[in-house]
């Protein structure tokens, strides 16, 4: 199989490790084009599902910021209903699938990545841009897996380093190709199947036995990807699916009557009390003339009352679609002169959070879907799912369907 050093190089492969010598450029050309499809479809979900949760981000640069989500969060739309279950969904599986395609990645060049130390300000450059790549995708990974998980040992907050962290990581990943490409191009012309061939900087140079082919490499890879997308793609696809998403902590609950989806935040935690959404609990709707309104529950119960068929779906990846009835949105803006209204913000009962408050515009206000529900499931909202009345907007975040609703504002 070709010619072995009577002297084994310094470096790792002297202590007798990393000396496989299934390892190729050939299979780690083939592994990091799995990963870079794979890397393709989590960017391109991420930063379509980033533009509906949180477009703002990014983008204070370029406008004000009281038009911040007038120009972006505006423009996402409502149809189909399922397009944030689908895109973050999307993100969350294949993100969770990334884990096993870069470990095994890694696996087929160290110690290649750190050894032997650079010997010119090139290929010191190359090293660096080749660490910052592995670092910056270690991140990405390791803090949307946490974030899936709902552990948080940091600090500082998620969503602005996870979306600055993929533009770093994107980067990184443009730069490797465009500096591997031609060594790839070979790898897959040549496959490198003859160890020490001209060209294969990835062999061992002191290898050990085989232990397992390419193939089964290969198969090890598909085996693992693929026991990550059956227990995570559940929590999103459900069906039978659902009952395998092990992955995904909040993707198989049960809460309450006729209301059988996870609850992200409950009432407890964002501080609601049965006395602030008792008999007095008022709605308040204001218009962009001043025209003001408040409704008791009974008054909303008197209105029309429409029931659609929506997803609630979470940037953990988790989606459910229930049962829907309440008030259209277009009817309560028609009560204070507003029928044709540019937004409409919404506050919340809760005392602090996040999400306290948020902004829909034209198109959300307008749908023929868009609600402030009443009940799902035919049957009055849970507490945690928002009691006494909560926004259900067509193919919104569910952190933007606000929960226990204290103020309708259209502007």
């Amino acid at each position: 199989m070709g010619l072995i050093p009577s002297t084994p190089p310094p470096g790792p492969a002297r202590a007798g490790f990393w000396r496989s010598p299934v390892r190729s450029a050939w299979l780690t050309t083939i592994i990091g084009s799995l990963l870079l499809a794979t890397i393709t479809i989590v960017s391109v979900t991420g930063f379509l599902s980033h533009a509906a949760y949180q477009p703002d981000l990014g983008s204070n640069a370029l406008v004000p910021r009281e038009l911040d989500l007038q120009l972006f969060v505006i423009s996402w739309p409502t149809s189909p209903s399922w397009l944030y279950a689908f895109t973050q969904g999307s993100h969350v599986t294949f993100g969770l699938m990334l884990l096993p395609l870069l470990l095994f990645k890694l696996w087929s060049v160290i110690p290649k990545l750190f050894w032997p130390l650079p010997t010119t300000p090139a290929k010191a450059l190359e090293k660096l841009a080749t660490l910052l790549l592995v670092g910056s995708a270690l991140f990405q990974v390791l803090t949307g897996l946490t974030n899936a998980q709902l552990y948080y040992p940091w600090h500082f907050n998620f969503v602005v380093a996870h979306y600055y962290g993929a533009w770093i990581f994107i980067a990184s990943v443009v730069l490797h190709v465009a500096v591997k490409f031609p060594t790839m191009k070979e790898a897959r012309r040549t496959r490198n199947d003859v160890l020490g061939m001209a060209g294969d900087e990835l062999r061992s140079p002191n290898p050990g036995p085989t232990t397992i082919s390419r193939r089964g490499v290969l198969g090890l890879l598909g085996g693992a990807t693929g026991a990550v997308f059956l227990g995570t793609v559940g929590q999103s696809a459900g069906g039978p699916l659902r009952e395998l998403a092990l992955f995904a902590p909040r993707g198989r609950g049960e809460v309450g009557p006729g209301a059988r989806f996870p609850v992200n935040k409950t009432a407890k935690v964002a501080k609601i009390t049965p006395e602030m959404v008792g008999d007095g609990w008022r709605l308040k709707i204001t218009g962009p003339g001043g025209k003001t309104v408040e409704l008791s529950r009974a008054d909303l119960l008197a209105m029309r009352q429409r029931t659609y068929d929506l997803p609630i779906a979470c940037v953990e990846g988790w989606s459910s679609t229930q049962s829907w009835t309440g008030v259209r949105l277009s009817d309560l803006a028609a009560l204070v002169d507003s029928p044709d209204s540019r937004s409409m913000h919404v506050v919340s009962l809760q005392p602090r959070g996040a999400f306290k408050q948020t902004t829909v515009g034209r198109a959300q206000v307008a749908d023929d879907e868009s609600l402030l529900a009443l009940k799902v499931g035919g049957d009055d909202l849970p507490l945690d799912h928002g009691f006494p009345a909560r926004v259900v907007i067509p193919a919104l975040p569910g952190v933007h369907c606000t929960k226990w609703v204290e103020t309708l504002e259209f502007a």
